[in-house]
């Protein structure tokens, strides 16, 4: 139960950031990703911010055994770049480019009852789970 009620904090915080800082907005990321054009840089500046309070808060996190509700902590441990990392990101791009969204981003702008974040999301939940069958099935007949 403290867990989920870190966990729900933990959203609250990322949606209420994302408001302020109107990432909530299509059109400020796709200006962001329109540098021949008019560029706006906010998403840089959200962005760093997010990565220096991330990058100071591990620093001291890091350093606890495990963390407070948890036996260990979830780190990745892959380090090389391979195929499906690069097309991965490739395709992401490519969606974020057209649609404007991220997964994160739309979630927060269901909250806005807005068509176009609510079909985007219906899509990315289609396409993961059928990913998810697809690799757990072809894992498994190998």
């Amino acid at each position: 139960m403290t867990l989920n009620i870190i966990v729900l904090i933990a959203g609250l915080l990322f949606g209420l950031g994302l408001s302020l800082s109107q990432m909530i907005y299509r059109d400020r990321v796709l200006g962001f990703l329109e540098i021949t054009g008019t560029w706006y840089p906010t998403l840089l500046f959200v962005l760093a911010g997010a990565v220096t309070v991330t990058l100071i808060t591990f620093l001291f996190v890091l350093r606890f055994p495990h963390p407070l509700l948890s036996k260990h902590f979830y780190v990745p441990r892959k380090q090389n770049i391979d195929i499906p990392l690069i097309l991965g990101a490739a395709i992401f791009g490519i969606g974020w480019g057209i649609g404007g969204y991220c997964p994160r981003r739309s979630i927060v702008a269901l909250v806005w009852v807005i068509w176009n974040p609510v079909l985007f999301f219906i899509a990315f939940i289609l396409v993961s789970v059928t990913y998810n069958w697809y690799s757990t099935r072809k894992h498994h007949s190998s």
